[in-house]
């Protein structure tokens, strides 16, 4: 399936999607030194955050979707040199608004969940 939104986005800093069907997407993210809090090789929360909302942006696959909410979880730490994979899946669908549960794995551990709440505007957001 064609990924119809984010076509710009920084796949390096957001993750690599490696399948996407309809209300579904996995993405791997490669976290690297670059994205670390400190020495021990910590990853900062909003890298996986924003992998995260990737998937959810292209599980529901439209050029005009946005974030409105999250509620989400930080479960385990990840490290610099740690792959991630974020599976979400659209659990529902009421009119403009899409609810997307997320999963983002470790070698198949969880280290964050969340419920994300996006709306597929009539026109692009900036428009």
């Amino acid at each position: 399936m064609q990924i119809s939104t984010h076509q710009k986005i920084n796949q390096q800093l957001c993750g690599k999607p490696l399948e996407v069907k309809e209300g579904y997407s996995r993405v791997e993210l490669a976290a690297d030194a670059g994205m670390a809090v400190d020495e021990t090789g910590l990853v900062h929360g909003g890298f996986i955050f924003g992998q995260a909302d990737y998937a959810a942006m292209i599980a529901v696959n439209h050029p005009n979707v946005v974030l409105a909410g999250a509620n989400v979880k930080f479960l385990k730490p990840v490290k610099a040199g740690d792959t991630v994979i974020a599976e979400a899946q659209v659990t529902a669908v009421e009119k403009k608004k899409h609810t997307v549960e997320v999963a983002v794995t470790r070698d198949n551990e969880k280290v964050f969940e969340g419920t994300f709440i996006c709306f597929v505007l009539e026109k692009h957001v900036l428009s």
